[in-house]
C-alpha cells in the first residue's frame, strides 16, 4: 500500500489513462479527487474507487477555467483536509499537420489545456502540497522524443509541459514538493485502438497487423497499457521516489531511449 491514506487529485478522468491512474492509486491506499469535463465518466470511475474501499470525490471541471480550477482546489481541501499529490493528466489534442498549415486557434487551445491548465492547477494547489510536502506528476508523451511529420503542435505543447515541470521542480523543491513527468508511448486504450483501426482501413489490412508493425520497433514488442503507465505514476507520487524530482520517466516499452 504505497499510498496509504494519501489524497491524490487526478485531472482528465476518462476511460483510458485517467481512469487507470485513479484506480491504481486507490488500489495502493489513496483517496481520490477526480476531475473531468464529462460527469458520467467521473461517476463511473468514482464507483471503482469506492469499490476498492477508498473515498472518492468528483468535480466536473474544465481546467482552462479559473473558476472551475479554483472550485476543484476548494472541494479537494474541504473534502479531505489535505492533498498529497496532483496528477495533471487533462489533455486537449492540438491540430495534426505540418506547422505551416495548422490553425493557430487550435494550437492555442492545446497550450491552454496541456500547459497553462496544468500550471493553473499546480499554482492553486501549492499551499496544500507545501503543507503535505507532496508531489506533482505531469503526463507528457513520447512525442517529445521524436519529430515526425504532423506531430509538430502536439510536440510543442508536451515539450513546454516538460520544461515547465522542470522549472516548477526548482521552484518548489525548497518547500519539499517534488515535480516529475511521465512520457508514455502509444497507450493501448480506446483512442489508439480507434486510430489503428483507421490506419488499417486506409491500408486495407487488419488492426492487428498495424499493431504488430508498431510493436516490432518496441524493445518489449508490445504497446504499454493504461495500468502500466499508471503504475509508474504511483511510483513517482509514492515515498519510494522521495529523492526524485525534475525528472522525466519514459514509459514506452523501449520504443525510444532517453
Amino acid at each position: 500500500m504505497l499510498l496509504q491514506d494519501k489524497v491524490v487529485v487526478v485531472s482528465g478522468i476518462g476511460p483510458g489513462l485517467g481512469r487507470s491512474i485513479a484506480v491504481q492509486c486507490a488500489a495502493q491506499g489513496a483517496d481520490i479527487v477526480l476531475a473531468a469535463r464529462t460527469e458520467s465518466r467521473l461517476t463511473e470511475v468514482a464507483k471503482e474507487v469506492t469499490d476498492l474501499g477508498r473515498r472518492a470525490v468528483t468535480v466536473p471541471a474544465d481546467i482552462s477555467s479559473d473558476e472551475d480550477a479554483a472550485r476543484l482546489v476548494q472541494t479537494a481541501v474541504e473534502s479531505f483536509g489535505r492533498v498529497d499529490a496532483l496528477v495533471n493528466n487533462a489533455f486537449a489534442m492540438p491540430p495534426m499537420g505540418d506547422l505551416d498549415a495548422i490553425p493557430f486557434d487550435g494550437v492555442r487551445q492545446g497550450f491552454e489545456t496541456n500547459v497553462l491548465g496544468a500550471l493553473r492547477l499546480t499554482n492553486l494547489f501549492r499551499p496544500a502540497l507545501t503543507a503535505s510536502r507532496g508531489s506533482v506528476v505531469m503526463v507528457s508523451s513520447m512525442v517529445i522524443r521524436h519529430s515526425k511529420p504532423t506531430f509538430g503542435a502536439y510536440k510543442m505543447t508536451k515539450s513546454a509541459l516538460l520544461a515547465m515541470a522542470q522549472s516548477l521542480a526548482t521552484e518548489l523543491g525548497p518547500q519539499g514538493v517534488r515535480v516529475n513527468t511521465v512520457a508514455p508511448g502509444y497507450i493501448w486504450a480506446d483512442n489508439v485502438k480507434f486510430y489503428f483501426s483507421y490506419l488499417a482501413k486506409e491500408r486495407g489490412v487488419t488492426p492487428q497487423q498495424v499493431y504488430d508493425e508498431v510493436a516490432a520497433d518496441i524493445d518489449l514488442r508490445k504497446l504499454p497499457e493504461p495500468d502500466e503507465v499508471a503504475d509508474a505514476i504511483v511510483f513517482l507520487v509514492s515515498d519510494l521516489a522521495r529523492a526524485i524530482t525534475g525528472q522525466c520517466l519514459d514509459v514506452n516499452g523501449g520504443e525510444y531511449h532517453h
